[in-house]
């Protein structure tokens, strides 16, 4: 029976009044075993694993999840708050003017310092009449080997940017990181930049930095005083194509997209330009693709790729969002049979598209592709190879501490001086918070009794309850064991949420509930004893060895499909926040030991208190949190454990063994002061015993 069927059980029962299995704690009991058998866990998902769509029942309902995708997109690429449009300086140069459209090279600066390059095609004036203002298209491209300079029978990106401007459009067409002339970063493919843990650690990706050129990209056509702003667009094929999803996406400006032989439930990308950390756990391409309605899209698949199921799965998906919200009749998607490219066949179908919902055109439906001529590559580069870049280029690691720095300077703009800028501080961070940790918060299986049982007898000194927590991203059940003091009627009104490494176990000696669990029970507070994700009770070697390998290949992006361990057992301590809350909204403390003490820190604001053993942790550079146990994607751009406590604040918070190299102390305690709680932290940087960090947790909850 699957677990979360036991869990609706179970609370079918306490609805009806039914007895409750739970032990009665006396000299022969034995909490070993106490808490539910742990549900099976997956294996890892990666790039290839098959995906479905949601079922939507409403337009609110998919415009609340088209907003948390949204989120999770910009706060995965390093984009949550979105950078500051700093200056683009552009330079547009050696015009050419040819057979109804006009060439010119292009760059500009996306970051201070960071160039992109491209091809500017316009539109000429005919028979001396001003051309007026036009749509703007971008024009990606994908993994070619020459990028933006393909042509061939498979595909052209020269050919749609002629053809644009010769049906009336101003189009640009840009490189890919790595290629051609935007050439800082060593290479297209180089992991090295931004294919590691401490890259991502602070959300500096390929991809996220790629989703920055687009937005620049589109920034640099509405600069332009022959574009139309109400008339922007985004095409591209393959890597491409994920560019236009996520433009389409994070991007209110467009009024069109056009994603081709990219949108699929199975393969989502094979590079790391198109795998953010935490981009896909729980979404896919579909999703992110029907993010852009209920605005103009044509989708375009292949019969010889992953988009071959087009007609039967990704388009009618999409559709069925695009119909709740009124726009039907604005997706189309069809198919043609090739392999995967972009040839003539399947550029005619997005000139057609564009060409209705752009220009209006009434004759857009028998549009087809003129005879064109590249020009020589030569002729289009910005920046040859054996030229030198601006002066003021920086190199690969400076535009990586350029980005660090500026997550970091917009947090310190952002710190609370008073009440109102910790108000401000939480409308903003949280989300970022929420997405970081993967939290999903939506509501949970609730108890409808106000209390958790009676008693099993008058001489029991306490009871318990093996259950456990339902967790609302349909990942395992958390098994759970709860103690109740004795003859604790009505709502429950504290319980301390005790972690460990070790799970349950660590406080558990003799079969008996250990001195800390014995002395909250014996001040009338519940206590909580949750089993974490593959923590000893919960290990599945066969997943435990498929995550570990998948970790050491960047090539299966773990990270884009997965939780790291770490986040999914914030996830159950969500959960497990949840559920006690449904009984009766007591007050919830966190206690954390060893690793978990950090991973404590991080949920404050799940609870009502935290007490942290902080294990003597070295911030003061970023190795510290590279290991499995601590491997958050993000965790340093949204500020780590200063963030968390910030959005915890004034709730009492205990760090201890925080040793002389926690960075961020004095950070912390300078809110608190500010918002007027200093009383309410309290900081050591020697160890404390666990019967004295749970005590002082009881006497402020």
């Amino acid at each position: 029976m699957p677990p979360r069927f036991c869990t609706i059980l179970l609370l079918a029962a306490l609805c009806a009044g039914l007895a409750l299995p739970r032990r009665a704690m006396g000299s022969d009991a034995d909490l070993a075993g106490g808490a539910n058998a742990p549900a099976a866990y997956s294996i890892p998902k990666n790039l290839d694993t098959p995906r479905t769509f949601p079922k939507i029942g409403s337009k609110a309902e998919w415009e609340a999840r088209r907003e948390r995708i949204r989120r999770q997109v910009l706060v995965s690429c390093g984009l949550y708050p979105l950078p500051p449009r700093t200056p683009l300086k552009a330079r547009v140069f050696d015009r050419v003017e040819r057979d109804g459209y006009s060439i010119e090279k292009v760059y500009f600066q996306t970051y201070p310092g960071f160039y992109l390059a491209g091809n500017l095609y316009r539109p000429l004036a005919k028979s001396g009449r001003a051309v007026g203002r036009a749509p703007g298209i971008l024009v990606t491209h994908g993994h070619w080997a020459v990028g933006r300079m393909a042509d061939t029978e498979m595909g052209s990106i020269p050919a749609r940017a002629i053809t644009f401007a010769r049906m009336g459009c101003v189009a640009f067409t840009y490189d890919m990181v790595g290629y051609n002339d935007t050439r800082q970063i060593p290479g297209h493919y180089e992991a090295k930049w931004a294919g590691d843990r401490e890259h991502w650690l602070w959300s500096v990706s390929l991809m996220g930095l790629q989703a920055w050129n687009s937005t620049r990209a589109l920034d640099f056509l509405t600069s332009l005083p022959d574009v139309d702003r109400s008339r922007l667009a985004i095409t591209g094929e393959s890597g491409g194509g994920t560019q236009t999803m996520i433009l389409g996406a994070i991007d209110a400006r467009l009024a069109a997209v056009g994603p081709c032989v990219m949108v699929s439930h199975s393969m989502q990308g094979g590079c790391l330009c198109e795998n953010a950390p935490g981009l896909r756990i729980d979404y896919s391409n579909m999703e992110i693709a029907a993010s852009a309605g209920p605005r103009p899209q044509i989708m375009v698949g292949a019969t010889g790729d992953w988009t071959n199921t087009m007609m039967t799965i990704e388009g009618p998906s999409v559709k069925s969002v695009y119909d709740l919200e009124g726009a039907g009749d604005k997706l189309k998607y069809c198919i043609f049979p090739f392999n995967h490219n972009i040839n003539k066949t399947s550029r005619d179908a997005v000139y057609q598209f564009f060409g209705k919902v752009l220009l209006h055109d009434p004759n857009a439906d028998s549009f087809t592709e003129p005879p064109y001529k590249m020009e020589p590559v030569e002729a289009l580069r910005v920046f040859p190879d054996n030229t030198p870049m601006p002066a003021d280029a920086k190199t690969a690691d400076q535009l990586t501490q350029y980005l660090k720095d500026l997550g970091e300077e917009h947090l310190q703009k952002a710190k609370p001086k008073d009440g109102a800028g910790l108000a401000a501080f939480k409308r903003e961070f949280r989300p970022l918070w929420e997405t970081v940790m993967h939290l999903d918060l939506s509501a949970g299986p609730s108890i409808p009794r106000s209390d958790l049982g009676s008693p099993a007898s008058a001489a029991a000194p306490y009871e318990s309850l093996a259950t456990s927590a339902s967790r609302p991203d349909g990942g395992p059940d958390v098994p759970l064991l709860i103690l109740r003091p004795q003859n604790r009627k009505g709502a429950v009104e504290r319980v301390v949420i005790l972690l460990d490494p070790k799970g349950s176990e660590a406080f558990v000696e003799g079969g008996k509930p250990g001195p800390v669990v014995a002395a909250l029970l014996a001040k009338g507070i519940t206590v909580a004893l949750p089993t974490l994700f593959l923590q000893p009770g919960r290990i599945d070697d066969a997943v435990q060895a498929a995550r570990a390998k998948m970790l050491d290949n960047f090539g299966q992006f773990f990270t884009c499909y997965n939780r790291t361990d770490l986040q999914e057992r914030a996830q159950d301590i969500a959960a497990v926040c949840a559920m006690l809350r449904s009984t009766g909204k007591p007050k919830i403390g966190l206690l954390g030991l060893g690793d978990t003490g950090v991973l404590a820190m991080l949920c404050a604001p799940l609870a009502d208190a935290v007490s942290a053993d902080c294990g003597r942790l070295d911030l003061t550079n970023d190795q510290a949190l590279l290991t499995d146990a601590l491997w958050t994607p993000g965790l340093r751009r949204m500020g780590d454990f200063r963030t968390a406590l910030t959005l915890a604040a004034p709730h009492p918070a205990l760090l201890a063994n925080t040793g002389d190299r926690l960075a961020g102390i004095d950070w912390v305690r300078g809110v608190y002061g500010a918002v007027g709680a200093a009383g309410s932290l309290r900081t050591e940087s020697a160890p404390l015993d666990t019967a004295s960090m749970a005590d002082w947790l009881a006497g402020r909850m």
